[in-house]
């Protein structure tokens, strides 16, 4: 596996997830990073957008899962993005996601509580970053 990878950061979504019956009742804002491995070699070369995988699409996709469904866990959030991410193009090879709560229903002063995923083959430096 190649170390090449698009990265998303800072992906906002305003969704309805969480283990509370407040959490939910009410929508809140989530947000995600995207990691997603593929060979850009050819991609690197040709200079052509139908030669990668669309950075837009892995965006739109991420989006409509966290939107689209409500989950009790954050974990189950982002393994869900993984998995329709990586269903997106059979260029990629692996997938990994970090959902954090922006807002979390805790006592203490913590800017954001999250989990991370990784899908697909070991190889690269896929748990790094």
């Amino acid at each position: 596996m190649r170390r090449d990878r698009i990265e998303v950061r800072g992906l906002r979504v305003v969704a309805t997830h969480g283990a509370l019956p407040e959490e939910r009742d009410r929508p809140q804002p989530f947000e995600l990073d995207l990691d997603v491995w593929f060979d850009a070699q050819g991609p690197a070369g040709s200079d052509r957008l139908e030669d990668t995988v669309d950075y837009g699409a892995v965006v739109e996709r991420a989006a409509e899962v966290v939107r689209g469904h409500s989950f009790r866990l954050l974990e189950a959030v982002a393994g869900k993005v993984a998995d329709a991410v990586s269903d997106l193009d059979p260029r990629i090879g692996r997938v990994g996601v970090t959902v954090r709560k922006l807002r979390p229903p805790i006592g203490e002063d913590v800017a954001t509580v999250g989990v991370r995923v990784v899908r697909g083959p070991a190889g690269g430096d896929a748990e790094a970053g």
